[in-house]
């Protein structure tokens, strides 16, 4: 028996990275996590963002929220701290302002390849930690070619169109669920959970869903 657990996530998306430990940290408590098959979906916080390198993040976001920069370099030093909790760094000093859309299609890309997870992992860490601008297309192929996609296939896929669709059928997919925020997990098309919940949490929905296919199995 095998069970699917889907992902709306973006990996400019702070609470995705911690979502994904907080889950990763479940599986390692499952005892059928070798049959747990992982399927990650696009999805954008802001699809109407720019691309804006050398802007300073804390003032960014305190103009859109309507905020001081004061307010918004408190509840970033407050995720900062979240994130180290689940061994991860943010540094929120050297992020790069940018559009996910072509880092979405990256992932679609590496998805084809079994790679969709590695993908994601590389981009959070890319923007999260290192300061990355996950827009530009010379660093795409670089993460790309970090987790072993084709330097070619990448910037191929960059100068065309190719899984823009793929990007905008997850996006759609998850409006039709009434998925506004991410991260968003779904068990076995069957159970939600929206947010970075505790490992706890997840563990408990992982282990209902499985007994209650193994219930259907058997009868």
């Amino acid at each position: 028996m095998k069970m699917t657990i889907d992902i709306w996530s973006d990996i400019m998306c702070p609470f995705c990275y911690i979502g994904k430990r907080k889950l990763e940290t479940a599986l390692q408590q499952f005892p059928h996590k070798d049959k747990i098959n992982i399927v990650w979906h696009s999805f954008q916080l802001d699809p109407t963002i720019e691309s804006l390198p050398g802007t300073d993040l804390y003032s960014y976001l305190a103009e859109r929220k309507g905020q001081t920069r004061d307010w918004s370099v408190k509840v970033h030093q407050q995720l900062v701290e979240t994130a180290k909790q689940e061994g991860l760094t943010y540094n929120f000093d050297k992020a790069v302002i940018a559009n996910s859309f072509n880092a979405h299609r990256l992932i679609q890309l590496a998805k084809t390849k079994g790679l969709g997870d590695a993908a994601e992992e590389r981009l959070f860490k890319a923007y999260f930690t290192e300061g990355e601008n996950v827009s530009d297309t010379n660093t795409l192929i670089e993460l790309g070619s970090d987790i072993g996609l084709d330097e070619a296939a990448i910037k191929h896929m960059l100068e065309s169109e190719a899984f823009a669709q793929e990007v905008t059928d997850d996006i759609e997919k998850a409006k039709s669920y009434g998925i506004s925020g991410v991260p968003f997990f779904v068990l076995n098309n069957k159970y939600g959970i929206s947010g970075a919940q505790p490992a706890e949490i997840f563990l408990n929905s992982l282990q209902q869903a499985w007994d209650e296919d193994e219930i259907k199995v058997k009868s």
